[in-house]
Formats: structure tokens, C-alpha cells, sequence
């Protein structure tokens, strides 16, 4: 289904993985490609997340997943941050791409301080490892200002468009 958005400029397919069930990432990822290849869809198109809900017991082995994923091209991200076990920690050890805020932190975060202030964190901590920001859980114009106004540039959310099957959902914004 993926293959007929290909024409959507820099529009990237997320794969979410576990790392503790990938035992050797360039083995893993090789039925991934296969149908890459199969349907001609471009790899360099994939985004690969880990979920950071998951508790990863050997850091050092998803560095290893995430440097494979890198030297194959792939966009790596780090979802749902703020939420689970590593947080910062996580991003000691190894820099993806992309860090996906937890909607626990973004939402109704235009009247809470406290997030505002968290967030405001992870933006300079993150633009000073060069590493992009994508909002989940946008459902208000409040909460979308205020992230624009700290430097947000990417979102995903219930304001935008509800999530779909076989399409693109058509954008409100």
C-alpha cells in the first residue's frame, strides 16, 4: 500500500521494531528489503523506530541496530520519547535521526508549565545533537502553536487527520 505514496516528496514509512527480538540487524532487515525491492519501493524511504515503552537490555546492541540501519541508508527515530525506560540515557548512548515527543507531553501542554519546560529540554538538547523533532499527538491549535513558537516544525495528530488504511488521509492544516 506504501508503494502508491511514493510520490509524496521526503514522505517516509515507519517500521516500529523491537530491539531485543533482532538478533543480527543486517540479517533482520533482509526480508524488509526483499520487499522493497519486490513492490520498488525506495529503502531510502524507510524510517525505522524503536519504541522507547520497550526496556532494552543491552544498549550497546541497539547502537550496533541502529549504525547498520544508518550505514543502509535508513532514517532512524526514536518513538514515543519521554514515555518509557531510557529516556535521556537513550540518547547518550546513540543519536537517531528523529525523536518522536509522547503525546503525554504535548498534550494541553499550552497551559502546563511544567511540560513546557521539559520540552523546551529535549528542543535544545536535540538541535544540539542534530536530531529533528516530530510532535505526536497534536489535537489543538493551542498545543500546535506553542510547539511552533519553541521551534517544532513536524506533527502528527488528530488536528491534522485521522489515521487511515490504503491512503493518505487528507490534511485539515
Amino acid at each position: 500500500m506504501a508503494c502508491g505514496l511514493v510520490e509524496i516528496p521526503d514522505c517516509k514509512l515507519s517500521i516500529n521494531f523491537l530491539p531485543n527480538a533482532v538478533y543480527r540487524p543486517e540479517t533482520c532487515i533482509r526480508a524488509t528489503l526483499e520487499a522493497s525491492d519486490q513492490f520498488k519501493f525506495p529503502a531510502s524511504r524507510l524510517m525505522f523506530e524503536v519504541t522507547e515503552g520497550e526496556q532494552v537490555s543491552d544498549t550497546q546492541h541497539l547502537k550496533n541496530i541502529f549504525a547498520e540501519y544508518r550505514k543502509q541508508g535508513f532514517t532512524t527515530a526514536i518513538d514515543d520519547f519521554g514515555s518509557g525506560y531510557s529516556g535521556l540515557n537513550l540518547l547518550a548512548t546513540f543519536q537517531p535521526h528523529v525523536i518522536k515527543l509522547d503525546m503525554e507531553l504535548t498534550r494541553d501542554i499550552d497551559s502546563n508549565h511544567a511540560k513546557q519546560a521539559i520540552v523546551a529540554g529535549v528542543l535544545l538538547t536535540a538541535t544540539r545533537l542534530g536530531i529533528d523533532i516530530i510532535a505526536e499527538g497534536i489535537e489543538t491549535p493551542a498545543e500546535l502553536k506553542t510547539l511552533r513558537d519553541f521551534g517544532v516544525r513536524y506533527f502528527q495528530g488528530f488536528l491534522f487527520a485521522k489515521p487511515a488504511t490504503g491512503h493518505l488521509p487528507l490534511a485539515k492544516r
